[in-house]
């Protein structure tokens, strides 16, 4: 096996699920693929660099450098319980510090943030892929201008964490539209990600520039009225190089009716 880590691009569920009985069972086979995502993977990673939908800057690409991230509740109308939650990971200073010099070096803006806590598209999926909470996870910021050529710059800038044992996931969703999730989302959802799965398996050269132009995707601003939950896919891609796209979960029933999928990266 190359000492390589894939990257990924996972579809992270809603909210606290994992901590919810009745949306766990309904996220069951989104749980089933995070949970193969170890076994999957091979080896033990160093460190979990996750880019989620739901955090972003304006002004650069912040990078999380707590020793001991705390916890963002960015979701409302859960039970109390579920803003007492704990995800204990150790941060991952030192490799926080290695990522904002190489982005910096790209030519990107960087800068650290010690403040910054895991948010629920960290937290959530990482109860599922690594439940005992001790792999070091650190998250980096989106930016809130979402370019898609500036974000796949992102991921090229990230990629040779790969060779150092890092595991990138993007962390999003391949849908995204709160006011369109029951039926009158099934349509669209099931254009945009058969567009998704045809576009993921061109050549790269090709995969890159229909990425950018994702507009045109069938129902693309429906799917995504604001893309923040598809931008984290343009890093995990740009981190990927080459490397060819298996779609690692899929289904056609995501919150009853909807088309979701999450992809691996060699």
């Amino acid at each position: 096996m190359s000492e390589q880590l894939p990257t990924y691009f996972i579809s992270h569920g809603g909210g606290p699920w994992p901590w919810l009985p009745q949306m766990r069972r309904r996220f069951a086979a989104l749980e089933t693929s995070l949970a193969r995502m170890p076994e999957e993977i091979g080896r033990r990673p160093s460190a979990v660099l996750m880019i989620s939908g739901h955090w972003e800057e304006s002004d650069a690409y912040a990078v999380m450098s707590s020793a001991r991230p705390p916890m963002v509740y960015d979701y409302s109308g859960f039970p109390p319980e579920t803003y007492e939650i704990t995800y204990p990971a150790p941060g991952a200073p030192d490799l926080a510090q290695r990522t904002a010099t190489l982005i910096a070096d790209a030519g990107l803006p960087a800068r650290l943030d010690a403040e910054q806590g895991f948010d629920h598209g960290t937290f959530a999926p990482m109860a599922v892929i690594y439940p005992d909470a001790d792999m070091p996870t650190f998250q980096v910021s989106l930016r809130s201008h979402y370019d898609p050529a500036e974000h796949l710059a992102l991921g090229r800038a990230l990629a040779p964490l790969r060779q150092e044992g890092v595991l990138i996931v993007g962390s999003g969703l391949s849908y995204h539209n709160l006011r369109l999730m029951g039926r009158e989302g099934e349509v669209p959802s099931a254009e945009f990600d058969a567009w998704l799965d045809a576009t993921l398996s061109l050549e790269p050269q090709a995969r890159n520039k229909a990425l950018l132009e994702w507009e045109s995707a069938p129902y693309a601003r429906v799917c995504h009225a604001q893309e923040d939950h598809l931008v984290p896919l343009f890093v995990a891609v740009g981190a990927a190089d080459d490397a060819p796209a298996t779609r690692v979960y899929h289904e056609t029933q995501f919150f009853g009716a909807l088309t979701a999928s999450s992809y691996r990266f060699g």
